[in-house]
């Protein structure tokens, strides 16, 4: 079973190289994975990938995937030829679509040697709440059933697991099973706040209700001591282990 501290994933979420690799180079000895999202990507291109693999960091590169089929499927190749630990697409983009993320991490995988990415679906925003589903996206299903429902389809297209908030755990646990990958963001520790995150949980609950890795940014990347913050982080999660 994956410790606590390999369960946490730490949102690279700045601006350029030297502030990535200063916390990866802080944070790499007490954290598990390090997610480098479009802010740092956009800035730096793939080489702070290179640089963070340099340093001994695995990386979660959260570029969400979202376009026809082919497209995706060619993008997937690339993503996974960076050697990166996990990439994700949007599960809103379709079965066939993300069968072709999955086809090819397999493919190139295979053709170099290298272990295959997890590929995973995002499903529902964890800034978005009920009144936004349903009034500004039209969908009249409530967040728990559309985030379901799109998991459910996500497994059946070969995907490893989901991003979703840490309310929706039990439900996806329920749907998809014990094997199926949870990425959870929306985790925010009693002491920090919130910012504009909406379906919120404590690392403790999150890991308590089943999540597989737990995302977590601000109150460790902003706090004056970003190496107390995550050990903290760690052990809220240490004692979610346990329940």
């Amino acid at each position: 079973m994956l410790s606590a501290k390999d369960r946490l994933i730490i949102a690279l979420d700045v601006d350029t190289t030297e502030e990535a690799l200063s916390l990866v180079e802080k944070l790499q000895d007490y954290v598990g994975v390090f997610k480098v999202g479009m802010q740092l990507y956009n800035s730096e291109g793939p080489e702070i990938l290179k640089k963070i693999h340099s340093l001994g960091g695995k990386i979660f590169l959260d570029l969400k995937l979202h376009d026809i089929p082919n497209t995706v499927g060619q993008a997937a190749s690339v993503l996974t030829r960076h050697g990166v630990f996990m990439y994700n697409v949007h599960t809103a983009g379709g079965s066939e679509m993300m069968k072709k993320a999955r086809e090819s991490a397999d493919k190139v995988s295979g053709q170099n040697g290298s272990i295959r990415p997890l590929v995973i679906g995002v499903t529902v925003l964890t800034s978005i709440n009920q009144s936004i589903l349903e009034n500004e996206m039209g969908v009249s299903r409530s967040v728990e059933e559309q985030v379901v429902s799109w998991a459910r389809l996500a497994k059946e297209s070969g995907l490893d697991g989901v991003v979703a908030s840490p309310k929706e755990i039990r439900a996806i646990r329920e749907a998809c099973g014990e094997e199926f990958v949870i990425i959870t963001p929306g985790v925010r520790p009693e002491w920090a706040a919130a910012n504009d995150q909406k379906r919120v949980m404590t690392p403790r609950e999150a890991i308590a209700s089943g999540a597989s890795y737990l995302v977590v940014g601000r109150p460790i990347t902003a706090a004056a001591d970003p190496v107390d913050a995550a050990k903290r982080i760690v052990s809220e999660m240490e004692e979610g282990l346990k329940c």
